[in-house]
Protein backbone atom coordinates (compact mmCIF):
# COMPACT_ATOMS: atom_id res chain seq x y z
CA UNK A 1 0.00 0.00 0.00
CA UNK A 2 1.55 3.70 -0.84
CA UNK A 3 0.62 6.31 1.51
CA UNK A 4 0.42 9.88 0.92
CA UNK A 5 1.52 11.89 3.61
CA UNK A 6 0.88 15.56 3.99
CA UNK A 7 3.38 17.10 6.44
CA UNK A 8 6.54 16.41 7.87
CA UNK A 9 6.50 17.99 11.38
CA UNK A 10 7.07 16.30 14.46
CA UNK A 11 3.72 14.61 14.73
CA UNK A 12 3.82 14.00 10.81
CA UNK A 13 7.04 12.45 10.66
CA UNK A 14 5.90 10.20 14.18
CA UNK A 15 3.04 8.92 12.06
CA UNK A 16 4.60 8.18 8.85
CA UNK A 17 7.02 6.59 10.83
CA UNK A 18 4.95 3.98 12.37
CA UNK A 19 3.17 3.40 9.62
CA UNK A 20 6.55 2.73 7.50
CA UNK A 21 7.53 0.35 9.99
CA UNK A 22 4.06 -1.92 9.04
CA UNK A 23 5.77 -2.06 5.01
CA UNK A 24 3.79 0.53 3.67
CA UNK A 25 5.30 2.87 0.89
CA UNK A 26 4.86 6.12 2.79
CA UNK A 27 5.89 9.38 0.28
CA UNK A 28 5.71 12.47 3.05
CA UNK A 29 5.35 15.93 1.52
CA UNK A 30 6.74 19.07 2.85
CA UNK A 31 7.36 22.78 1.78
CA UNK A 32 10.79 23.04 3.44
CA UNK A 33 13.04 21.57 0.55
CA UNK A 34 15.60 21.69 3.46
CA UNK A 35 13.96 19.26 5.75
CA UNK A 36 12.70 16.84 2.83
CA UNK A 37 16.49 16.48 2.13
CA UNK A 38 17.97 16.00 5.47
CA UNK A 39 15.20 13.16 6.38
CA UNK A 40 16.14 11.93 2.75
CA UNK A 41 20.02 11.56 3.85
CA UNK A 42 18.43 9.41 6.69
CA UNK A 43 19.52 12.16 9.39
CA UNK A 44 17.48 12.54 12.35
CA UNK A 45 14.23 14.83 12.32
CA UNK A 46 15.29 18.05 13.98
CA UNK A 47 12.66 18.28 16.60
CA UNK A 48 12.57 14.25 17.27
CA UNK A 49 16.42 13.49 18.39
CA UNK A 50 17.74 10.05 17.82
CA UNK A 51 14.65 9.32 15.06
CA UNK A 52 15.49 7.94 11.68
CA UNK A 53 13.38 7.23 8.65
CA UNK A 54 12.91 3.85 7.66
CA UNK A 55 13.56 2.19 4.33
CA UNK A 56 9.76 2.43 2.98
CA UNK A 57 9.95 6.39 3.31
CA UNK A 58 10.55 9.26 1.03
CA UNK A 59 10.10 13.02 1.91
CA UNK A 60 9.40 15.39 -1.34
CA UNK A 61 8.45 18.84 -2.50
CA UNK A 62 6.18 18.19 -4.68
CA UNK A 63 2.76 17.65 -3.79
CA UNK A 64 1.68 15.48 -6.77
CA UNK A 65 4.60 12.74 -6.17
CA UNK A 66 2.92 12.49 -2.95
CA UNK A 67 -0.26 11.61 -3.48
CA UNK A 68 -0.09 10.18 -6.63
CA UNK A 69 -1.39 6.52 -6.99
CA UNK A 70 -2.16 6.72 -3.04
CA UNK A 71 -4.12 3.77 -1.29
CA UNK A 72 -4.36 6.18 1.63
CA UNK A 73 -3.91 10.00 1.89
CA UNK A 74 -3.31 11.41 5.41
CA UNK A 75 -2.99 14.90 6.59
CA UNK A 76 -0.58 16.39 9.88
CA UNK A 77 -0.94 19.86 8.79
CA UNK A 78 -1.90 22.61 10.54
CA UNK A 79 -5.96 23.55 11.43
CA UNK A 80 -5.05 27.00 9.88
CA UNK A 81 -3.25 25.14 6.78
CA UNK A 82 -5.99 22.62 5.96
CA UNK A 83 -7.91 24.70 3.92
CA UNK A 84 -4.91 26.05 1.62
CA UNK A 85 -3.44 23.01 1.12
CA UNK A 86 -6.40 20.59 0.29
CA UNK A 87 -7.36 23.73 -2.49
CA UNK A 88 -3.65 22.63 -3.68
CA UNK A 89 -4.47 18.87 -3.66
CA UNK A 90 -7.55 19.81 -5.95
CA UNK A 91 -5.45 20.96 -8.54
CA UNK A 92 -4.39 17.56 -8.61
CA UNK A 93 -5.82 14.03 -10.44
CA UNK A 94 -6.75 12.80 -6.78
CA UNK A 95 -6.98 9.14 -6.24
CA UNK A 96 -10.23 8.03 -5.25
CA UNK A 97 -8.97 6.64 -1.14
CA UNK A 98 -9.64 7.28 1.93
CA UNK A 99 -8.07 10.98 3.40
CA UNK A 100 -7.06 10.35 7.24
CA UNK A 101 -7.18 14.01 9.75
CA UNK A 102 -4.59 13.68 12.14
CA UNK A 103 -4.32 17.63 12.59
CA UNK A 104 -6.84 19.15 16.03
CA UNK A 105 -8.32 22.38 15.43
CA UNK A 106 -11.51 24.26 14.41
CA UNK A 107 -11.17 26.91 11.05
CA UNK A 108 -11.22 30.52 12.53
CA UNK A 109 -14.56 32.34 11.41
CA UNK A 110 -16.32 29.48 9.51
CA UNK A 111 -16.58 27.15 12.55
CA UNK A 112 -15.84 24.40 10.49
CA UNK A 113 -14.25 21.20 11.53
CA UNK A 114 -11.61 19.94 9.78
CA UNK A 115 -13.10 17.26 8.13
CA UNK A 116 -15.72 19.95 7.09
CA UNK A 117 -13.27 22.04 5.83
CA UNK A 118 -12.20 19.51 3.09
CA UNK A 119 -15.90 18.84 2.06
CA UNK A 120 -15.92 22.48 1.53
CA UNK A 121 -13.42 22.05 -0.76
CA UNK A 122 -12.87 19.15 -2.75
CA UNK A 123 -16.94 18.62 -2.72
CA UNK A 124 -19.22 16.63 -0.46
CA UNK A 125 -18.86 13.98 -2.30
CA UNK A 126 -15.48 13.43 -0.77
CA UNK A 127 -17.49 13.15 3.04
CA UNK A 128 -17.85 9.24 2.76
CA UNK A 129 -14.19 8.54 2.05
CA UNK A 130 -12.92 11.10 5.10
CA UNK A 131 -11.95 9.47 8.22
CA UNK A 132 -9.81 10.85 11.47
CA UNK A 133 -7.00 10.31 13.81
CA UNK A 134 -7.12 11.72 17.72
CA UNK A 135 -6.34 10.84 21.17
CA UNK A 136 -3.07 10.93 23.90
CA UNK A 137 -0.19 10.76 22.25
CA UNK A 138 3.26 12.87 21.74
CA UNK A 139 5.35 12.62 19.05
CA UNK A 140 8.19 12.02 20.83
CA UNK A 141 6.21 8.50 22.19
CA UNK A 142 5.06 7.53 19.54
CA UNK A 143 8.22 7.87 17.64
CA UNK A 144 10.22 5.48 20.34
CA UNK A 145 7.17 3.03 19.81
CA UNK A 146 5.80 3.77 23.45
CA UNK A 147 2.51 2.15 23.78
CA UNK A 148 -0.79 4.38 23.80
CA UNK A 149 -4.34 4.16 22.28
CA UNK A 150 -6.38 6.51 20.16
CA UNK A 151 -9.48 6.60 18.20
CA UNK A 152 -10.05 6.12 14.67
CA UNK A 153 -13.46 7.63 13.24
CA UNK A 154 -15.20 7.96 9.60
CA UNK A 155 -18.44 9.36 8.86
CA UNK A 156 -18.76 5.69 6.55
CA UNK A 157 -17.83 2.59 8.65
CA UNK A 158 -15.82 0.88 5.73
CA UNK A 159 -13.36 3.72 6.20
CA UNK A 160 -13.24 3.66 9.87
CA UNK A 161 -12.06 -0.20 9.52
CA UNK A 162 -9.85 1.30 6.98
CA UNK A 163 -8.15 3.66 9.37
CA UNK A 164 -8.36 1.75 12.33
CA UNK A 165 -6.12 -1.25 10.34
CA UNK A 166 -3.78 0.97 8.87
CA UNK A 167 -2.64 2.64 11.83
CA UNK A 168 -3.05 -0.23 14.48
CA UNK A 169 0.40 -1.64 15.70
CA UNK A 170 1.80 -3.61 18.66
CA UNK A 171 2.08 -0.18 20.79
CA UNK A 172 -0.52 2.00 18.98
CA UNK A 173 -4.27 0.72 19.77
CA UNK A 174 -6.67 2.04 17.56
CA UNK A 175 -10.39 2.32 18.77
CA UNK A 176 -13.17 2.26 16.04
CA UNK A 177 -15.45 5.48 16.67
CA UNK A 178 -18.17 6.65 14.66
CA UNK A 179 -19.04 10.09 15.74
CA UNK A 180 -16.63 12.43 13.63
CA UNK A 181 -17.57 15.42 14.95
CA UNK A 182 -17.00 14.45 19.17
CA UNK A 183 -13.78 13.31 17.85
CA UNK A 184 -12.74 15.92 16.15
CA UNK A 185 -13.97 18.56 18.66
CA UNK A 186 -12.58 17.02 21.39
CA UNK A 187 -9.07 16.62 19.68
CA UNK A 188 -9.15 20.66 19.26
CA UNK A 189 -10.54 22.08 22.14
CA UNK A 190 -8.66 19.87 24.99
CA UNK A 191 -5.87 22.37 23.34
CA UNK A 192 -7.33 25.26 24.75
CA UNK A 193 -7.78 24.19 28.35
CA UNK A 194 -4.29 23.07 28.11
CA UNK A 195 -3.21 26.34 28.02
CA UNK A 196 -4.69 27.14 31.47
CA UNK A 197 -3.44 23.81 32.68
CA UNK A 198 -0.10 25.43 31.92
CA UNK A 199 -0.79 28.90 33.22
CA UNK A 200 -1.66 27.21 36.57
CA UNK A 201 1.52 25.16 36.74
CA UNK A 202 3.35 28.30 36.07
CA UNK A 203 1.97 30.24 38.62
CA UNK A 204 2.19 27.25 41.15
CA UNK A 205 -0.90 26.67 41.77
CA UNK A 206 -1.10 23.25 42.66
CA UNK A 207 -2.17 19.92 41.43
CA UNK A 208 -5.99 20.61 42.85
CA UNK A 209 -6.38 23.74 40.53
CA UNK A 210 -4.91 21.86 37.42
CA UNK A 211 -7.55 18.76 38.01
CA UNK A 212 -10.60 21.37 38.08
CA UNK A 213 -9.18 22.84 35.53
CA UNK A 214 -9.21 19.65 33.75
CA UNK A 215 -12.70 18.55 34.84
CA UNK A 216 -14.65 22.14 34.30
CA UNK A 217 -12.58 22.38 31.04
CA UNK A 218 -14.13 18.88 30.47
CA UNK A 219 -17.37 20.34 31.15
CA UNK A 220 -16.82 23.13 28.23
CA UNK A 221 -15.69 20.93 25.91
CA UNK A 222 -18.73 18.80 26.16
CA UNK A 223 -21.34 21.57 26.17
CA UNK A 224 -20.17 23.26 23.08
CA UNK A 225 -19.63 19.74 21.37
CA UNK A 226 -22.81 18.47 22.38
CA UNK A 227 -24.62 21.98 21.32
CA UNK A 228 -22.89 21.31 17.83
CA UNK A 229 -24.36 17.67 17.38
CA UNK A 230 -21.44 15.62 18.56
CA UNK A 231 -22.49 12.34 20.79
CA UNK A 232 -21.82 13.44 24.70
CA UNK A 233 -20.44 10.50 25.68
CA UNK A 234 -17.20 10.44 22.96
CA UNK A 235 -15.89 13.92 24.98
CA UNK A 236 -15.25 10.93 27.89
CA UNK A 237 -13.24 8.77 25.85
CA UNK A 238 -9.54 8.62 24.36
CA UNK A 239 -10.47 11.50 22.01
CA UNK A 240 -11.96 13.43 24.84
CA UNK A 241 -10.78 12.99 28.50
CA UNK A 242 -7.98 11.31 27.57
CA UNK A 243 -6.16 13.17 24.84
CA UNK A 244 -7.53 16.25 27.52
CA UNK A 245 -5.42 14.14 30.37
CA UNK A 246 -1.77 14.38 28.37
CA UNK A 247 -2.17 17.46 27.04
CA UNK A 248 -2.71 18.83 30.42
CA UNK A 249 -0.17 16.95 32.10
CA UNK A 250 3.49 17.90 30.91
CA UNK A 251 5.86 20.62 29.16
CA UNK A 252 5.74 17.85 26.20
CA UNK A 253 2.73 19.59 25.13
CA UNK A 254 3.27 22.88 23.39
CA UNK A 255 -0.09 23.88 24.64
CA UNK A 256 0.83 23.51 27.87
CA UNK A 257 4.28 25.10 27.45
CA UNK A 258 2.99 28.02 25.77
CA UNK A 259 0.23 28.75 29.11
CA UNK A 260 3.55 27.88 31.44
CA UNK A 261 5.68 30.64 29.49
CA UNK A 262 3.23 32.85 29.29
CA UNK A 263 2.38 32.82 33.34
CA UNK A 264 6.23 33.50 33.04
CA UNK A 265 6.12 36.58 32.16
CA UNK A 266 6.75 35.72 28.23
CA UNK A 267 4.95 37.42 25.52
CA UNK A 268 2.61 35.76 22.95
CA UNK A 269 5.13 36.02 20.01
CA UNK A 270 8.50 34.76 21.75
CA UNK A 271 6.54 32.38 23.68
CA UNK A 272 5.27 30.48 20.03
CA UNK A 273 9.30 30.98 19.43
CA UNK A 274 10.60 29.22 21.83
CA UNK A 275 8.64 26.37 21.60
CA UNK A 276 9.44 25.87 17.63
CA UNK A 277 5.88 24.41 16.81
CA UNK A 278 2.24 26.20 16.23
CA UNK A 279 0.33 25.89 19.27
CA UNK A 280 -2.74 24.84 17.67
CA UNK A 281 -5.05 25.89 21.27
CA UNK A 282 -4.24 29.44 20.52
CA UNK A 283 -5.38 29.39 17.43
CA UNK A 284 -8.59 27.24 18.23
CA UNK A 285 -9.19 29.57 20.52
CA UNK A 286 -10.58 32.27 18.73
CA UNK A 287 -12.99 29.55 17.25
CA UNK A 288 -14.44 27.94 20.55
CA UNK A 289 -14.82 31.89 21.60
CA UNK A 290 -17.05 32.35 18.43
CA UNK A 291 -19.06 28.89 18.16
CA UNK A 292 -19.71 29.95 21.87
CA UNK A 293 -21.27 33.03 21.38
CA UNK A 294 -22.94 32.23 18.54
CA UNK A 295 -24.88 28.87 20.02
CA UNK A 296 -24.93 30.55 23.57
CA UNK A 297 -22.75 28.78 25.39
CA UNK A 298 -20.65 29.41 28.89
CA UNK A 299 -17.19 28.47 28.12
CA UNK A 300 -15.55 30.69 31.09
CA UNK A 301 -12.24 29.19 31.27
CA UNK A 302 -11.73 29.42 27.41
CA UNK A 303 -12.78 33.15 27.78
CA UNK A 304 -9.89 33.69 29.95
CA UNK A 305 -7.25 31.98 27.38
CA UNK A 306 -8.46 34.35 25.11
CA UNK A 307 -8.20 37.06 27.10
CA UNK A 308 -4.80 36.12 28.37
CA UNK A 309 -3.73 35.28 24.88
CA UNK A 310 -5.41 38.03 22.79
CA UNK A 311 -6.07 41.19 25.47
CA UNK A 312 -3.48 40.90 27.93
CA UNK A 313 -5.16 39.99 30.45
CA UNK A 314 -2.22 39.01 33.55
CA UNK A 315 -2.92 34.95 33.63
CA UNK A 316 -3.18 35.70 37.53
CA UNK A 317 -6.11 38.18 37.28
CA UNK A 318 -7.33 35.38 34.84
CA UNK A 319 -7.26 32.97 37.98
CA UNK A 320 -9.11 35.07 40.14
CA UNK A 321 -11.65 36.12 37.54
CA UNK A 322 -12.19 32.29 37.40
CA UNK A 323 -12.63 31.96 41.10
CA UNK A 324 -14.73 34.79 41.30
CA UNK A 325 -17.68 33.52 39.13
CA UNK A 326 -21.43 33.30 40.68
CA UNK A 327 -21.56 29.46 41.80
CA UNK A 328 -24.11 27.27 40.07
CA UNK A 329 -25.04 24.22 40.64
CA UNK A 330 -22.73 21.13 39.34
CA UNK A 331 -24.28 19.81 35.97
CA UNK A 332 -22.79 17.10 34.32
Amino acid sequence: MKIGYLGAGAWGFALATLLASKGYEVVSWTIFEELADTLNQSKEHPMLPGSKKLPTQRFTTDLKEAVQGADLIVESVTSAGIRPVFEQLKEIDLPSCPIVITSKGIEQDTGLILSDVICEVLGEEFRPRIGAISGPSYATEVVKGQPTSVTGAAYDPSVTEIVCNAFNTETFRVYPNNDMRGVALGGALKNVIAIACGVAEGLNLGYSARAALMTRGLHEIKKLAVAMGAQPDTLYGLSGMGDLTVTCSAMTSRNFKFGYLLSQGKGVEDAKKEIGMVVEGAYSCVSALQLSKKLGVSMPISECVHQVVFEGLPPSEAVAQLMKREIKQEHL
